[in-house]
């Protein structure tokens, strides 16, 4: 998460006006006391090495170098204390990976940091704790002050710095819980290390950092390990849940929700292979749908070209890998980039590009879990679209494209519902024939008649569009459904629709003749109006009040005409 840059220079202005100084005036009153060159790199290495390698434990991560810096206070004082944890925070930012939007992180860990080291400093030698005391009982008591002040400073620090920064941070919370363990785990390596480094000195760093190190890799081999384990079971029941939707849009938004829950991701795109080109079919930006409007891309353009053709993921821990790859958009503010090619029956459908904006944020282990969330979401796109394709084709006329009747009937019992609810006030509906439609195939031919449908299909389209839904009801006959239309304004409507069917000629073929000569034609249409609930009760009462002022008001009457249903 980006902070405000205000927020970030508050932090950098306290580190200037706090740290330096408050180094350089813990150097004068609290000088180190018989330090040698050896020892001072023995310290920082054990140091280093317990930063580079922290205890990761169900997904949180301990920084416990502090049994380090307890030992080396009551050692050599408070000023090489302060200064070895100084230098493993900066260790720690660059380990973790900063990126240009949190170099913030530098400043904020450094003063926290140096706040609660220098309080607990200050509190050890309040209750006479010495430098170089050898007696147990004169050390214990300052010593354990000091962890408990070290403990309470840091954590109210980190609370108000990180919701400070816009992370919002729960007072009594997990990281609570795992300080306080952290104080059973500190104090006694502490009082072992001063002590058995007062007895052998430098060979004492190795007998207690090799089994502290070791058995922090254990630690995090054990929890890579489990967290691999969550991420396939929740890989496989991610999976389960894209193959129950059957809506395209809904597979791609709830791909792009769950992947995003489940990595770091600031920035996704999905891109579909679409002939020779990759297409942007989903593009989310920090949680927000983007329009897919950049530019396709083709084999080796861009990193999501690179992984089309290669057929190979890819994972890139800051911008410096991949800057000479991208091509055409990439977010200025991105660093860390996972992409992945989508396989369907050995063939690449699409690639999968994440971003995150900060340094190293995946891992390889990760690719294999978004490789197989990308086989599910393949399967899940496939069903979908086929879904969508014979739904539409069940709900779709093959010669004009229009609804059919089956859909309209479904649609039209839906409005009545909405008006039950008082949700629609009224619903009214045109009915239209094409006069003589009968002469028009025998003269022609019925595929002639067929292009005059088309052609019908169209030009009502164009009209209708944006007031209500077009169908066709059957053989030359057209439906108009528009909700919270009055009477009076859909005869008006289809008075117009029928002056543009009377007042400018069809294009058609003559199939009944070799040449198939192409001629115009002009065709009329009448036409049937009837609202609802003035008019009808039911959905099928309104159908056949419509259809009667179609055959009786206007056929009858001389076709094309537009006539009202009258009771």
């Amino acid at each position: 998460m980006n902070v405000k840059r205000s927020v970030s220079w508050f932090f950098w202005t306290l580190w200037v006006c706090i740290v330096p100084a408050g180094m350089y005036l813990t150097y004068h009153f609290y000088p180190p006391v018989d330090l040698n060159v050896w020892e001072f790199i023995g310290f920082f290495l054990l140091a280093a090495a317990i930063t580079l390698f922290p205890i990761a434990i169900n997904g949180t991560t301990i920084f416990i170098v502090q049994w380090v810096t307890l030992a080396a206070l009551m050692t050599f004082n408070l000023f090489f204390s302060m200064l070895i944890l100084q230098l493993s925070i900066i260790l720690l930012m660059f380990r973790i990976g900063v990126s240009k939007n949190e170099l913030y992180r530098f400043a904020s860990n450094s003063l926290m940091f140096f706040l609660a080291s220098f309080l607990s400093g200050i509190a050890y030698f309040a209750v006479g704790g010495q430098v170089q005391d050898h007696s147990l009982q004169h050390i214990l008591g300052p010593a354990f002050l000091h962890e408990i002040v070290y403990f309470v400073c840091n954590h109210l620090l980190l609370f108000a710095f990180r919701n400070l920064s816009g992370h919002k941070h729960k007072f009594f919370g997990a990281d609570l819980t795992w300080e306080t363990l952290t104080i059973l785990m500190v104090f006694p390596l502490s009082i072992a290390l001063y002590y058995l480094f007062g007895q052998i000195g430098l060979p004492a760093l190795a007998l207690l950092g090799v089994p502290f190190i070791s058995a922090s890799l254990v630690l995090r081999l054990y929890n890579s390990t489990e967290k691999i384990n969550d991420y396939l079971q929740n890989a496989v029941e991610i999976g389960h849940q894209l193959t129950q939707h059957l809506q395209v849009n809904e597979v791609l938004d709830l791909f792009i929700q769950k992947i995003s829950h489940t990595l770091p991701v600031d920035y996704a795109y999905i891109l579909s292979v679409e002939g020779k080109e990759l297409v942007l079919i989903r593009r989310v930006e920090m949680g927000e749908i983007k329009d897919n409007d950049l530019v396709p891309l083709k084999k080796n353009q861009g990193i999501s070209g690179v992984v089309w053709a290669a057929e190979k993921s890819v994972i890139f821990d800051n911008r410096s890998e991949w800057s000479g790859m991208a091509k055409g958009y990439m977010p200025e503010n991105v660093e860390s980039i996972l992409s992945v090619p989508i396989v369907r029956n050995k063939r690449i459908v699409g690639v999968l590009l994440l971003a995150s904006t900060r340094k190293k944020a995946y891992e390889k282990y990760q690719l294999m879990i978004v490789d197989m969330l990308c086989s599910y979401f393949a399967v899940a796109i496939e069903n979908a679209r086929h879904y969508e394709e014979t739904k539409r084709n069940s709900e779709r006329c093959a010669l004009t494209n229009l609804y059919n009747y089956r859909y309209f009937e479904n649609l039209l019992t839906e409005e009545y519902v909405e008006m039950r609810k008082r949700k629609r006030k009224r619903i009214s509906l045109i009915m239209l024939d094409i006069d003589h439609f009968k002469v028009v195939n025998d003269t022609y031919g019925h595929q002639s008649g067929n292009e005059i449908l088309v052609e019908m299909a169209d030009r009502l389209n164009r009209l209708v569009e944006g007031f209500g839904t077009l169908a066709r009801y059957g053989g030359e006959e057209f439906v108009i459904l528009l909700p919270d239309v009055s009477k009076q304004k859909a005869t008006e409507l289809a008075e117009t629709v029928r002056l543009t069917i009377a007042n400018r000629p069809f294009t058609l073929h003559n199939n009944l003749e070799h040449e198939r000569k192409r001629l115009m034609v002009r065709i009329t249409a009448s036409i049937g109006v009837a609202t609802a609930p003035e008019d009808a009760d039911d959905a099928l009462s309104l159908i056949r009040h419509a259809d009667r002022a179609l055959y009786i008001g206007a056929k009858r009457a001389g076709r094309n005409r537009v006539a009202e249903y009258v009771k």
